[in-house]
């Protein structure tokens, strides 16, 4: 192994920042200064919701590359090694991932969540039997957890995955099992709080037993996306060639196509479950979101962000035709900031409002973003060449 782990060493390319790439950062980055500051002067409470959005929108991603890595090492696959390197490069996002969530926290939390108003707890006794819950201090405390559980992990298993690098050792692939396992169990109960927080809680009179699985789904969906986005931009220059094949695209497109389908699975459960059972609490989210002008992008999601993408991606040609799916992923990634419009918009607006300050802050964030991704791939080889399935990674087939 370690005769292979040498002539991969010697073959792998180093990563640095195109032209584009950097371009994407820096203008983002000054788009979305700019329409921070701007709206912070002018319309301070929408900005502060299409913070949320973003915010919400790329820790997500973070969080979903390092849920990948520990699906691989869980289920010991070998054919996702030469692209696992893509997915832990997401998880550098974390720390800026985190202080922006903190931002949420702590400026902007009064002018988002009602029941940061007592006046507002004490008129309502469902929301006032939840205080115990859904109060400031233990809100403040459970991002802190959230957000240095999510760290920690990340600095274990990407670590020890960039350690092997240099070293070859097996043990640390056996270590990364055990925090993996360990990291998947805290995950679904941590983001699924963190989605009853950040997005449910808009609401504090509606509640969903499946909210935290619908939101996952997403979160699933958006980060194979960018998985699949970054790991062609790469392949396009070149940089993975020997490593990264149609097989391996091919079978990212099945992920990709397989969480489609259960992100319509979980949709569809969560609607039928409030419309059967019929409780005001439970059918009011429905009822907002199919009056004023949201019923149009109630619509798009099953049709746009299931329906489209389930025949796009059904036939075998597709997942190998590399353009097909850049455009397939780029789709994705447009809908599920729908669906997180969806989620969060229709509990401060009657109808759909043109959503410029939060394309602007998708610019920042975007940029943020591919900064510390960009940042992570220059710092450590863009695959794994210490880890002892690499050999079967580089002979799959489908």
């Amino acid at each position: 192994m370690a005769a292979n782990s040498n002539q991969a060493v010697a073959a792998v390319k180093p990563f640095k920042r195109s032209v584009l790439w950097n371009r994407m950062i820096w203008v983002g980055l000054f788009i979305g200064v700019i329409t921070f500051l701007m709206g912070l002067q002018t319309n301070s409470d929408r900005i502060w919701q299409a913070f949320l959005l973003n915010s919400f929108f790329f820790i997500s991603l973070a969080v979903g590359g390092l849920f990948f890595v520990s699906i691989q090492y869980v289920t010991k696959a070998g054919w996702s090694v030469v692209v696992r390197r893509i997915a832990e490069s997401l998880t550098s996002y974390l720390v800026v991932g985190s202080v922006a969530i903190l931002a949420v926290t702590f400026y902007g939390a009064k002018s988002l969540f009602p029941w940061m108003d007592s006046g507002f707890v004490a008129a309502n006794e469902l929301v006032y039997k939840k205080a115990a819950y859904l109060n400031s201090g233990f809100f403040s405390i459970r991002t802190l957890i959230f957000a240095a559980i999510w760290f920690l992990f990340a600095r274990l298993i990407v670590g020890s995955s960039v350690k092997q690098d240099q070293t070859g050792d097996v043990n640390l692939t056996h270590r990364n099992l055990k925090f993996s396992i360990g990291f998947l169990i805290l995950f679904a109960l941590t983001y699924s709080l963190f989605s009853v927080d950040y997005l449910m809680s808009l609401d504090p009179l509606w509640y969903s037993t499946i909210f935290g699985v619908y939101t996952f789904s997403g979160l699933f969906q958006s980060t194979l996306s960018f998985i699949i986005l970054i790991t062609l931009s790469l392949r396009k220059r070149g940089l993975l060639d020997g490593y990264v094949t149609d097989e391996h695209m091919h079978d990212l497109a099945k992920f990709l196509f397989a969480f489609t389908v259960f992100y319509a699975y979980i949709a569809f459960s969560q609607f039928m479950l409030i419309w059967y059972a019929n409780i005001p609490e439970e059918t009011a989210f429905f009822l907002h979101r199919s009056h004023g002008g949201w019923m149009g992008v109630s619509l798009s999601l099953p049709i746009l962000k299931f329906a489209v993408p389930f025949f796009a991606l059904l036939p075998r040609a597709a997942k190998r035709d590399m353009s097909h799916l850049v455009r397939v992923c780029v789709l994705m990634v447009i809908m599920q900031m729908v669906d997180l419009y969806w989620l969060i918009y229709p509990n401060f607006h009657e109808s759909p409002v043109l959503p410029l300050w939060e394309i602007g802050l998708f610019a920042g964030f975007l940029g943020l973003f591919l900064l510390m991704v960009g940042r992570f791939l220059e710092s450590h080889a863009i695959v794994p060449i210490g880890d002892p399935r690499l050999h079967e990674s580089l002979h799959h087939h489908t």
